[in-house]
């Protein structure tokens, strides 16, 4: 190499570390564009590109030299990597990137432990019993036994009375209303649309159930367990029923009316709704179409037509199914900022976080990250499991995490979502603690989107 080529080549190094230095992602990409090479060319001093970014926080030049290939293990002449120098200047959202390039390692500010959360329609009265699904015997005894409980519903809506007022709210609660076999005996097997279903029996034995059938100081001789069915009837069945029952109603339409239940009472309805709801829209056998038989409580169907392929091995065909849905509360590299958006039909004001469904043969994280980037454009590195939700509309299950964002820049599909915006800390604690509802809000306690914001709120704010 010449003197004059030598000198040229670190004119050029120059240029580029000035550009990572100063932030100016757009020149550092058209200089690498020509000059690929130079991407880990160190100064003097043994700094490189992604060196000086990591000291002045520039989020942009760091991802972008990440991109190209550039090496994070290089040291400088004071044997520091990038992340010694990220590190040391406090960026810390520079330093999760660092850390976390391949979304393996937890970012600093993501504590240690997550606790277990119990969310609205995760708590039951019930044990489930599943074993006793396929007892036949015991469960036709149980039916008619006086201590059983029944539950009634009418196009997916529970039948229920007006209980309490709702804690913090000035709406009245509801509770089910819990029959015996003798209020339900003539709906049983009444007609096509008659379903039903064995829920489980109870953790502790109720005396108000055995009031309400009159049956005080009743137990079962045999085990002593209170059991539960849910009973889905017809239209005309549902008006008949409540002409003879004026105080109780079916609770209808279904959100956010639910969030009126006590905790425990939803869970059981959760339960009941979705194993309901797939009776509903699989009458008939779905691999070759033929009528079916309903079995082990209600948590099986069998194809009635020989040789049918569903017959043959375990079918999720044949089981009621579950839809796995992500949703994320994503949380900005810097720690203190939060990604929220809202869909065309939600109330004016309210932004929540992120969700979609899972696909075949894809995993938690990279379904969380795939939806963020599809909706708002944002990349997504480390993702962190908090806790989940049953959400009987009609049979998800929402699989709550943090995310964590390795890019800052909101692109909207607006074929997904109507809005995504940046919110500080600020922010959603004036919302979520303070109540102050002004510029937007959140959804309702009772919604794992509320638990998750909560939870990052609860985090360590010292960032």
């Amino acid at each position: 190499m010449t003197a004059f080529e030598k000198n040229l080549h670190q004119k050029i190094i120059s240029q580029l570390h000035n550009f990572a230095a100063n932030g100016d992602a757009a020149k550092l990409k058209a200089l690498l564009r020509h000059s690929p090479s130079l991407v880990n060319a160190s100064a003097d001093n043994g700094w490189t590109a992604l060196m000086y970014g990591a000291r002045n926080g520039h989020l942009e030049v760091v991802q972008l030299l990440l991109e190209k290939g550039c090496d994070r293990s290089i040291v400088n002449k004071s044997r520091q990597t990038a992340l010694d120098i990220a590190k040391f200047w406090g960026y810390k959202h520079i330093v999760n990137l660092l850390a976390d390039v391949n979304g393996g390692q937890r970012p600093t500010f993501l504590s240690d432990e997550v606790k277990e959360c119990e969310n609205y329609f995760g708590l039951t009265l019930l044990d489930r019993k599943s074993a006793k699904r396929t007892d036949s015997k015991w469960l036709s005894e149980k039916q008619t036994h006086p201590t059983t409980v029944y539950i009634l519903f009418s196009n997916l809506s529970p039948l229920v009375t007006l209980s309490g007022g709702i804690e913090g709210s000035q709406q009245p609660g509801v509770k089910l209303c819990r029959l015996c076999h003798k209020d339900v005996q003539q709906y049983i097997n009444q007609s096509e649309e008659s379903t039903l279903i064995f829920l489980g029996v109870e953790l502790q034995l109720h005396m108000n159930v055995l009031d309400a059938c009159n049956r005080r100081g009743l137990q079962d001789e045999e085990d002593g367990l209170v059991t539960w069915f849910a009973l889905s009837i017809d239209s005309a069945s549902a008006e008949k029923f409540k002409q003879n029952h004026e105080d109780c109603y079916f609770l209808y339409p279904p959100m956010p009316e639910l969030l009126r239940l006590p905790e425990k009472e939803a869970g059981v309805v959760a339960q009941a709704r979705s194993v309901l709801a797939w009776h509903s829209r699989y009458r008939f056998c779905p691999t070759c179409g033929s009528a079916t038989r309903i079995e082990e409580g209600g948590y099986k169907k069998t194809c009635l037509k020989e040789g049918c392929p569903s017959l043959q091995g375990v079918h999720n065909t044949s089981y009621p199914r579950v839809d796995p849905v992500v949703i994320m509360q994503v949380i900005h590299p810097d720690g203190n900022h939060c990604l929220l958006g809202r869909q065309k039909r939600f109330p004016p004001g309210m932004f929540t976080c992120l969700a979609g469904f899972i696909e075949p043969g894809e995993t938690i994280e990279d379904a969380v990250r795939r939806e963020v980037e599809e909706e708002a454009g944002v990349k997504v590195g480390h993702v962190q499991y908090v806790s989940c939700q049953p959400w009987p509309m009609p049979s998800s299950l929402m699989i709550g995490c943090l995310a964590v964002a390795v890019s800052t820049e909101i692109e909207v599909d607006k074929n997904e979502i109507e809005d995504a915006r940046w919110f500080t800390r600020e922010q959603v604690v004036e919302v979520l603690i303070k109540g102050n509802q002004h510029s937007f809000f959140v959804p309702a306690s009772q919604a794992i989107a509320h638990q998750l914001i909560k939870h990052w709120i609860g985090m360590n704010a010292n960032l």
